[in-house]
């Protein structure tokens, strides 16, 4: 990824228009703009959400809702757990004829999402969305052990916000060991933390990134996502991508896509 300006990739998404794009967006105090990618990481354009602040954009999620492709945008960081709402623009998929390398597009979200957690302020960095559910679903980052929640899809207002409802735990991510919690850092102290999630476009397996290495989680026929995650995934071993923070699978879903906020480098894993 050579574009200067995405310099804190915290997000990924996959097109649901093309099977050649992918959508990132910079971490906290960024500008509120979405950068298009190839699947080589090449730059194929800006889109810059009108009337909209990045305050700690962490994630982003793609869609088909009401036959409209549409990416979900997660303003869901909160490091000190400070804020007392969260919010996630939903917003149109733009047509990829209209998206060049050199030019910055002009866009507006259809609505936002406000919310709070049940069961009081959270730091997330992990979101996806389940089309059967119609529901999102949120991932706490610096819970012991993880949060998981789910938050219906609808619109609502910094006045009327919707709720997120814990509905399990993930228990099973990779934990530091006695040296490399004496080590600050992502690939140390903090490796355990989930960064980012996603589920396949069939719903049978999640993904969850940790600043350690990626997880899979395969979901079986009437299970909930809460049981499938509860469970041990299936590692792919560790890498060493420092911060890494964005993910997403495919939009086939037999392959993987991680970016890291330190590094131009975008790793792809295919799926046998």
């Amino acid at each position: 990824m050579a574009e200067p300006a995405n310099g804190e990739a915290s997000g990924l998404a996959a097109s649901r228009r093309t099977d050649s794009l992918l959508w990132t967006h910079n971490d906290s105090g960024g500008d509120p703009v979405l950068f298009a990618l190839g699947t080589d990481g090449a730059l194929r354009g800006k889109v810059r959400l009108e009337g909209i602040v990045n305050e700690d954009w962490e994630d982003i999620a793609s869609a088909e809702i009401d036959g409209k492709p549409v990416l979900l945008v997660g303003d869901i960081g909160d490091n000190f757990a400070r804020y007392p709402q969260r919010v996630i623009h939903v917003v149109n998929e733009p047509d990829p004829a209209r998206l060049a390398p050199d030019a910055e597009l002009a866009w507006r979200a259809e609505y936002s999402i406000h919310f709070i957690y049940e069961d009081g302020a959270r730091d997330a960095e992990g979101l996806a969305y389940d089309p059967r559910e119609r529901a999102i679903y949120l991932l706490s980052k610096r819970d012991s052990p993880a949060r998981l929640y789910r938050l219906p899809l609808q619109a609502a207002t910094a006045t009327q916000p919707a709720v997120a409802r814990r509905v399990g735990l993930v228990p099973h991510l990779p934990q530091p060991s006695a040296l490399d919690k004496a080590i600050q850092g992502p690939l140390h102290a903090y490796r355990g933390w989930p960064t980012a999630m996603d589920f396949t476009p069939d719903g049978t397996l999640a993904f969850v990134l940790t600043y350690g290495e990626p997880l899979l989680f395969p979901r079986g026929s009437g299970e909930s996502w809460a049981e499938a995650l509860a469970r041990e995934p299936v590692k792919l071993g560790p890498f060493e991508l420092p911060q890494a923070e964005g993910a997403c699978f495919s939009r086939d879903g037999r392959s993987l896509f991680i970016c890291s906020e330190k590094t131009t480098r975008l790793l792809r894993y295919d799926r046998r």
